[in-house]
């Protein structure tokens, strides 16, 4: 999961200054972790430990309160009760990958990302961007090839990843939802060579870019394997002992 960290970190500096480039500096004194780390480390404990998700992305998101929720969100978090509030947003995307590293089936894979979807995003289109991010990475770590990914995830969701980067990046803005911003991640994805290549392609779109890059760059980190060791090493260096602490037993428990 620490593509998904790293496209988090990198794309922190244009969640508010967009860009449609691809040639920019991957990292700055200003990047940073943000919720989209904070939640993944969550969903990624609940999985070591057995826990109910809503009890450790409470636990993280409570100890981590500034980290740029949604104010939906951010309400869910600080509330006695646990009730899902039915949105459709890509947060449930963006905390989703440790899902796809951790288990070893599709059905498996997509009960789980509903599961962890739906303690806030009980929407129909919550869960698919969910389904969609963790079956990629599912597929992605074990074998498949970028054509049998699109397909699989056209077929099964509906989304439309015939599209190239080119075409949708002249007319595409800012935009949250699951619907408007996993398939784009996706199609990141899928042009890319590299992971950083992945993370490049989703922020390059202009958009959610944080959490675009997260998503493009989990699934890419399934694909090609390791991040860069100096990558890897500068994205630990932004992050606290807590969540170090919990990607270490993750990656040695699930090999990654």
């Amino acid at each position: 999961m620490i593509g998904s960290i790293a496209g988090d970190v990198i794309g922190s500096i244009f969640e508010h200054n967009p860009t449609k480039s691809r040639d920019f500096s991957l990292l700055t004194t200003e990047s940073t972790y943000t919720d989209d780390t904070v939640l993944t480390v969550a969903i990624a404990e609940a999985i070591l430990t057995r826990q109910p998700y809503e009890k450790t992305m409470k636990h993280f998101g409570r100890q981590f309160p500034y980290a740029g929720y949604g104010m939906s969100f951010f309400q869910w978090l600080q509330a006695e009760e646990s009730e899902p509030y039915f949105s459709w947003g890509n947060g449930s995307a963006m905390r989703v990958s440790p899902v796809g590293f951790a288990f070893d089936n599709m059905d498996r894979v997509l009960a789980e990302a509903k599961k962890s979807a739906t303690v806030t995003h009980n929407h129909p289109e919550g869960i698919k961007g969910a389904q969609a991010t963790a079956l990629s990475i599912y597929l992605a770590r074990t074998g498949s090839s970028k054509e049998r990914i699109r397909n699989v995830i056209q077929n099964r969701f509906g989304y439309n990843l015939s599209r190239t980067l080119d075409a949708i990046r002249p007319s595409y803005s800012f935009d949250v939802s699951c619907q408007g911003s996993v398939p784009e991640s996706i199609i990141a994805f899928l042009e890319s060579e590299s992971v950083e290549d992945a993370i490049r392609n989703a922020i390059s779109l202009g958009g959610d870019s944080d959490t675009m890059a997260c998503i493009a760059g989990g699934i890419a980190q399934a694909f090609y394997g390791k991040l860069p060791e100096d990558l890897e090493r500068q994205v630990r260096m932004r992050l606290p002992d807590m969540f170090l602490d919990v990607i270490d037993r993750f990656s040695e428990r699930f090999d990654w």
